[in-house]
């Protein structure tokens, strides 16, 4: 959600905005066609009834038109399915927000998009600045088609090539298996949900993230996680848990999108899943403990699990996969209690209409007995931390936004109590961890 200074645009004036993306992404005219019986993977194919207008929805915040009222309008759009005949995407206009100022939320299925495409989504809707002129190639969502010669020639090595990388892709996803299968400690964040939400957000700011990042030798995602570990313990503390070593997994999306594939309007992302190291009191050992968890996780290549898990559907008939992946679906999981993702947000002011983009909220749903979801971006000098909650179960979820931004500034002061490194050792995807750079996704 973009929180815009000025006055809301007129109909038209936001239809102008919307065309700049559709001219960049053949993406949004689609719809996603089913095969009768899933007998056939699905595939996009351009709506013949596209219409802009069935994609925009206008609403008001009531009086005084705060953050509380800006709140309860994302939690329930959480709640609201697209529209399956059409384009899995919508933008909803929110008007009378105080200061003057409008909302836009813009809503895209995650088959459609990941965080990242989504970011370039919603770039394309703003203003265009000078030096973004060649950046867009042309509309996306083209799939090239394979030639009659490779297809029989894959098929001829089938025998081979598909127990290979079903092995493979055995090794590589067996431990994120287990860790979501496997039932963790009993949590009161694990558990069935109901329809209604609850959402907030945690502001912090990434000059302060990346000073901590240089005093302890780790990465933005590092400080981010740390400091999630510390409102889930100081959440579970006030429900009178106790925070034991194997209370709290965590799924941590990745992206495993390259630069050339920025502006492309898919989804792009695998995952890990984590222990929280929520039993730790002491804050800079939460945090090297987080470090070396994440590294731990990538070396063993579960960076690549859902990749090889993908790979290998392609190879199958399709109706046994759909068939397998909604038997997991629905599998009643006890295995993962949150998920965390990190998200690089625009390093440069957006204008819509010439009107500042003042914030970005980021906001992703839950499911799956997960009751608590955290969506992390970064935006100019903010870093700001989405949190939604079951709303019977997450009444007090502020518990969580103020955790965070507490752990922050906790580490902060550790940091600027303590002497940098003189020999700091190389660590994995190191690279935004300097003051000088930008976050990468899940880094």
């Amino acid at each position: 959600m973009a929180i815009i200074d000025g006055p809301a645009p007129a109909r038209d004036q936001l239809r102008a905005y919307l065309d700049r993306g559709l001219e960049r992404h053949r993406r949004l005219r689609q719809r996603v066609r089913r095969a009768p019986l899933d007998l056939k993977a699905p595939v996009w194919e351009d709506d013949p009834n596209f219409d802009l207008g069935h994609h925009i929805r206008w609403t008001a915040l009531p009086d005084p038109g705060g953050e509380t009222e800006l709140r309860e309008v994302v939690a329930t759009e959480l709640t609201e399915r697209l529209d399956r005949d059409h384009p899995l995407w919508e933008v909803v206009v929110v008007d009378h927000l105080a200061q003057d100022r409008w909302a836009m939320i813009l809503k895209a299925h995650h088959t459609m998009v990941d965080g990242i495409s989504e970011i370039t989504l919603l770039e394309s809707f703003c203003d265009p600045v000078a030096d973004d002129a060649g950046e867009h190639g042309p509309a996306t969502g083209r799939r090239s088609r394979t030639s009659l010669l490779k297809r029989m020639f894959e098929m001829i090595q089938a025998p081979v090539t598909i127990p290979r990388l079903a092995i493979g892709t055995v090794r590589t996803l067996a431990p994120v298996l287990y860790a979501a299968i496997a039932p963790a400690g009993e949590s009161s964040l694990n558990g069935p949900i109901g329809r209604q939400r609850r959402y907030t957000v945690a502001r912090t700011m990434l000059p302060q993230v990346r000073e901590i990042c240089s005093a302890f030798g780790v990465t933005v995602n590092d400080v981010a996680v740390a400091a999630i570990a510390a409102a889930y313990r100081r959440l579970l503390l006030g429900r009178g848990e106790h925070p034991a070593p194997t209370t709290l997994r965590i799924v941590v999306p990745v992206s495993t999108r390259t630069t050339e594939a920025k502006s492309v309007l898919d989804n792009r992302v695998s995952a890990m899943i984590s222990h929280l190291p929520i039993e730790i009191d002491d804050p800079v050992e939460r945090l090297m403990t987080v470090h070396q968890q994440i590294r731990r996780h990538r070396s063993r290549g579960e960076v690549d699990a859902e990749k090889s898990l993908l790979s290998l559907s392609q190879r199958l008939p399709f109706g046994i996969v759909a068939e397998v992946f909604r038997l997991a679906l629905w599998f009643p999981q006890r295995g993962v209690g949150a998920l965390a993702t990190n998200i690089p947000g625009p390093g440069r002011r957006l204008t819509i209409g010439d009107q500042e983009v003042v914030e970005l909220w980021p906001c992703i749903p839950i499911a799956l007995r997960v009751r608590t979801t955290i969506a992390i971006l970064s935006y100019l000098d903010q870093l700001i931390f989405g949190i939604t909650g079951d709303y019977d179960t997450t009444p007090d979820i502020e518990t969580v936004a103020s955790g965070v931004a507490t752990e922050i500034a906790v580490l902060l002061a550790r940091a600027r109590g303590r002497p940098p490194p003189r020999r700091p050792q190389p660590v994995a995807n190191r690279g935004s961890g300097s003051p000088s750079a930008r976050p990468r996704h899940a880094q």
